[in-house]
């Protein structure tokens, strides 16, 4: 089993004619303003350092349940935390690279998904036409928000791949292959890694990101043993001693292929 986690890893990088290039498209899609950058920051900078084309959605900025330092400050509004929260967003999204960004600016704790979201996710989907998605994985025992961007995204990939699904001015896109982030809780939550991504390359460029994030100043150090500890397991389960930082994803469908990895 764990080999096979080490050497997909070959198999998820490839995008169009084997490569990851200027012919792959990935859409990543966040609940919080943080999310992207402490569980998939070294892969989306990956990525778009071989030239792929990397879209972020970020469906919430955290402000009612993630910027808990923030609301400590007498006086705190609504709108200076979601002002805050999105310089941080900004700042880190430029460390990585990213360019093609949204924030959606839904509530989040809890977060609740319409059907105009809904549509609104397929239409994005239909755009950007993603070979791969990353977005939340189906459990996270201390965050429901998680588990519901889960479905959300998983629903609206499904549906955009219907030809009786029809909103004006969309064409029905190819079914994407999705990974699920490693939630933070990984041992309550019941993850297990079913794919693993060396981010040596781009390490630094993920800790410049999770920097910027001073309004949850205690998950840096947390994301960095983790990178840390996943890297570990590359190099044990590959044999690749290049292997430094490394991070961890589920799959939500069978790889497909024509040989076995």
């Amino acid at each position: 089993m764990y080999q096979w986690i080490a050497t997909i890893e070959i198999y998820i990088e490839n995008g169009v004619n084997g490569m990851i290039g200027e012919k792959t498209n990935l859409l990543v899609v966040s609940a919080h303003a943080g999310d992207f950058v402490w569980r998939a920051g070294g892969t989306i900078a990956k990525y778009i350092k071989q030239g792929a084309n990397v879209h972020l959605v970020i469906l919430s900025y955290g402000a009612r349940g993630e910027s808990n330092d923030l609301w400590n400050i007498q006086g705190q509004t609504m709108e200076n935390v979601k002002a805050h929260r999105k310089e941080e967003i900004m700042e880190a999204a430029g460390h990585l690279g990213v360019e093609n960004l949204e924030i959606w600016d839904l509530m989040d704790y809890h977060m609740e998904i319409t059907p105009e979201t809904v549509e609104r996710m397929v239409r994005k989907i239909r755009d950007v036409r993603p070979h791969h998605i990353i977005t939340h994985g189906p459990k996270d025992a201390l965050n429901p928000d998680h588990e519901t961007v889960h479905r959300f995204v998983f629903d609206a990939s499904v549906l955009s791949t219907s030809n009786g699904v029809r909103f004006e001015g969309t064409e029905t896109a190819v079914q994407a292959s999705i990974f699920g982030f490693e939630p933070h809780q990984s041992e309550i939550s019941d993850f297990k890694p079913e794919v693993i991504i060396d981010i040596t390359e781009v390490y630094q460029q993920k800790q410049a990101a999770m920097n910027c994030y001073k309004a949850q100043k205690h998950l840096i150090d947390y994301y960095a043993a983790k990178a840390q500890m996943r890297g570990n397991h590359a190099r044990r389960l590959s044999g690749n001693k290049d292997y430094q930082y490394a991070e961890a994803f589920t799959r939500f469908f069978p790889y497909v292929g024509g040989e076995l990895v």
